[in-house]
């Protein structure tokens, strides 16, 4: 089936978000006039990929990057529904190509198991063309997500076990193979913040509850009383990779860069020690990367909280090969290094680094440790676990983060 939309009618097309290895893309588009030569360029918001903590390993590059800001095009570039084909052979050899010019974001799969894969994956599961988000060109700049994407063609295609449908006004709807999940804070993206109800997003932007697995040919029951207009701290999840929806606004609210590395220098200034060793620790400079822990690098026993230098002792095999008994409490558990969060647009708030995700042991402030343990993200065809937003591991424990124990200089 092919939604074919003309680009002379009505709204202006958008960006498209792809994956390299299945061709899997999203829109991004913005209905109006035209801009103004020599206006200000107009930013609608941003969207941070999950699971990299501020920059791919390999660097962000392109169209292929970690973070990227959604700003008003010099000319329109919008499309919608003009006129359905149904076709038995589509020429797949024409779309889905990462090259083509109205894909504006490239995703890859990020691994649940910690960190992200930046190569294609053999067996990826985000959709050809994942989707598209299209932006009003006049204030309020209301942004909106749609499954699918357009191609070079302005056409959009469905594969075979893709569900579909015709609407009672005549037009053809339709989910992606393995859907487009939506899921909008309660609260907005702040202190107060709690999660919401995940929904799948249709073709035509319409909202249903989820479906028994990812790609059952059964859609969910139709959501009338909710929209799919994009809020601060919307979660987009291709079925592979999870993406984060930040207004202009709601960025004012989160913590700078500078305001991370003043953090960073105070728990520094502070000198806190390991309590055995009595060695001083230091959080290194985010310049370093993830590299190897160095010997100033703070660790914690992720069930207790209780920070130390490395040492090598109180090691409990029997009960698993990275357990350790913390020497102050005696606590059995995850004895890992810890990293500061580096992306900024993943904090609800600039409280100071006070706690880490088990077991990846990434620190950031209270509440923002809290609003993501407790936040469910999909996994597989029915799953959902929560995970640390900077590096994508699952998190484990009762609470899936701890309060750090920091022991102050002896003099």
């Amino acid at each position: 089936m092919v939604l074919e939309g003309n680009p002379d009618v009505g709204s202006p097309r958008t960006s498209d978000l792809q994956h390299p290895g299945s061709q899997g893309s999203c829109i991004l588009s913005c209905p109006g006039e035209e801009a103004l030569a020599g206006e200000e360029p107009i930013k609608y918001g941003e969207l941070i990929v999950l699971g990299y903590n501020g920059c791919l390993a390999s660097g962000d590059k392109g169209r292929r990057r970690s973070r990227l800001a959604l700003s008003r095009r010099p000319h329109a570039n919008g499309v919608k529904p003009d006129v359905m084909h149904h076709i038995s052979t589509p020429l797949v050899s024409k779309i889905g190509r990462s090259t083509e010019n109205m894909i504006d974001f490239v995703v890859t799969d990020t691994s649940p198991g910690g960190g992200a894969t930046e190569g294609p994956s053999a067996q990826s599961t985000i959709s050809r063309y994942a989707c598209r988000i299209l932006c009003d060109r006049r204030p309020p700049y209301t942004a909106r997500i749609y499954a699918a994407g357009f191609d070079a063609s302005s056409n959009i295609f469905l594969g075979e076990r893709a569900a579909k449908w015709r609407t009672p006004d005549g037009l053809m709807d339709g989910l992606t193979t393995n859907g487009v999940l939506v899921m909008h804070p309660a609260g907005g993206f702040s202190e107060d913040s709690a999660p919401g109800v995940w929904r799948e997003i249709s073709v035509c932007g319409n909202v249903y509850t989820l479906r028994d697995s990812r790609s059952a040919q059964q859609r969910g029951k139709l959501v009338e009383n909710e929209s799919n207009v994009l809020q601060d701290g919307s979660l987009i999840d291709l079925c592979g990779a999870t993406l984060l929806w930040r207004t202009p606004a709601g960025l004012l609210r989160a913590p700078t860069l500078k305001q991370l590395e003043a953090q960073r220098q105070e728990a520094n200034a502070a000198r806190p020690q390991c309590p055995v060793g009595l060695s001083t620790l230091a959080f290194p400079s985010p310049a370093r990367g993830r590299t190897a822990p160095d010997k100033q690098q703070p660790w914690v026993y992720v069930r207790c909280g209780h920070v130390h230098g490395y040492h090598g002792w109180g090691c409990r095999r029997e009960q698993g090969p990275q357990e350790r008994e913390c020497p102050l409490c005696r606590l059995v558990g995850p004895y890992v290094p810890l990293w500061l969060g580096q992306e900024a647009g993943l904090c609800l708030d600039p409280g100071p680094p006070s706690h880490a995700f088990a077991p990846c042991g990434h620190v950031c402030s209270e509440k923002t440790a809290r609003y993501w343990a407790q936040t469910p993200l999909p996994h597989g065809t029915h799953a959902f676990h929560a995970a640390c937003p900077f590096c994508g591991a699952w998190l484990t424990g009762e609470l899936g983060c701890v309060r750090l124990i920091f022991q102050g200089p002896l003099d």
